[in-house]
């Protein structure tokens, strides 16, 4: 055995080594991509659903654009306030007010209201559906086909079908806006949680069209619009359309509507007993 080859092998394995690490070390400074502990910090707050519901791809393209000061601190759906109170401490910002939201399908159509101008038998979801000849089997056009691809997306199990329409958990809805991007009728929007007043129709037919197809469309009548003192509500392309911002739930819009279609009806005093 050749000791001196050996050890000759031993210094230079080892001295390439040496080298190797030495350049490697270098690389790996002069390449660092430097540490945002802003965003490292924001991201151990957020939830982690990853729903896209904040208009980024995920908690990790929140929190960047959140360091970046490209969204604001209350921009996580699931979070609510207590995520982003914690997010404007780190930021040193104020949070500012946070509007819980959810998931409102804008239809009341149910397979005893409106009824079908043909029997569909393709792919049973949503967007096949919608996609032949007349824009689904419905009648209204404008009306939930009742497949349920907004279910199928939905990460908490908020949306269930009944008979024929999809109706949304409110308690159980994280507001990511999933099903709204889904549904290729375009009736869910996200809403105030806390705002009660909301229109079931997504119409855009005259009243007499409307009441052809569906027993419980709005007719455009503007009832709603005469009743509300604030301007909350309009009626516009024959649909009743109602402004959050204005809105301050009293109920009367819901109270004047003909069809019932207005959620949020105000309680009428009960008379007292002589």
């Amino acid at each position: 055995m050749n000791v001196t080859a050996i050890i000759l092998a031993a210094v230079v394995v080892g001295g390439t080594g040496l080298i190797i690490a030495i350049l490697l070390g270098i690389a790996s400074e002069k390449f660092k991509v430097p540490v945002d502990e802003k965003e490292v910090a924001i991201r151990a707050e957020l939830p982690g659903n990853n729903c896209g519901g904040c208009g980024y791809a995920g908690c990790d393209g929140l929190a960047a654009a959140i360091s970046a000061g490209e969204a604001p601190v209350n921009a996580c759906p699931v979070g609510g306030a207590p995520v982003a109170d914690k997010i404007s401490a780190i930021m040193g910002v104020e949070a500012g007010e946070f509007v819980k939201k959810t998931a409102f399908v804008k239809c009341a159509g149910t397979c005893e209201k409106a009824g079908d101008k043909f029997r569909y038998s393709g792919l049973e979801t949503c967007i096949d559906a919608a996609n032949v000849p007349g824009g689904g089997p419905k009648g209204c056009e404008y009306g939930c086909i009742g497949y349920g691809s907004c279910a199928d997306v939905c990460p908490e199990d908020a949306i269930s079908i009944i008979n024929g329409v999809a109706y949304v958990d409110q308690e159980a809805c994280i507001a990511c806006g999933k099903c709204v991007d889904i549904c290729p009728k375009g009736l869910i929007e996200l809403v105030p949680y806390d705002k009660k007043c909301r229109v079931q129709c997504s119409s855009k037919d005259f009243g007499k069209a409307v009441m052809s197809v569906c027993s419980a469309g709005c007719i455009g009548c503007r009832a709603c619009e005469k009743a509300c003192r604030l301007g909350a509500i309009t009626v516009e392309n024959n649909i009743a359309k109602i402004d959050y911002d204005k809105c301050v739930g009293c109920g009367l819009c819901a109270s004047k509507c003909p069809k019932g279609i207005i959620t949020g009806k105000r309680e009428q005093p009960k008379k007292k007993e002589a």
